[in-house]
């Protein structure tokens, strides 16, 4: 099992409207396990969306997806405005 993390260091007073999009991409893209943080301590403006995946090749299945699905296509294309800078780590489970 494979852990999937996105953080996003949102623009400033755009982390809750990042989050509930980020929410929306979930449930609409059926990610498993997913969830979405917001900062309580830490960088300001940071959120974070994490799930699961069996395997890496897996993961690059979910992106084909994402990428020729055209409502998540369209729904993606407006979270570009709520963020600056991100980046994604990938953890196996133990």
């Amino acid at each position: 099992m494979i852990v999937i993390r996105n953080s996003f260091t949102a623009k400033p007073g755009k982390a809750s409207k990042l989050a509930a999009h980020l929410k929306e991409m979930a449930a609409l893209g059926q990610l498993r396990n997913a969830r979405v943080m917001t900062d309580v301590a830490g960088d300001f403006n940071t959120v974070v969306m994490e799930h699961e995946v069996e395997s890496l090749s897996d993961f690059e299945a979910l992106l084909a997806r994402y990428g020729s699905d055209p409502q998540i296509r369209e729904k993606a294309g407006a979270y570009l405005d709520f963020w600056e800078t991100g980046k994604r780590e990938m953890f196996r489970i133990v």
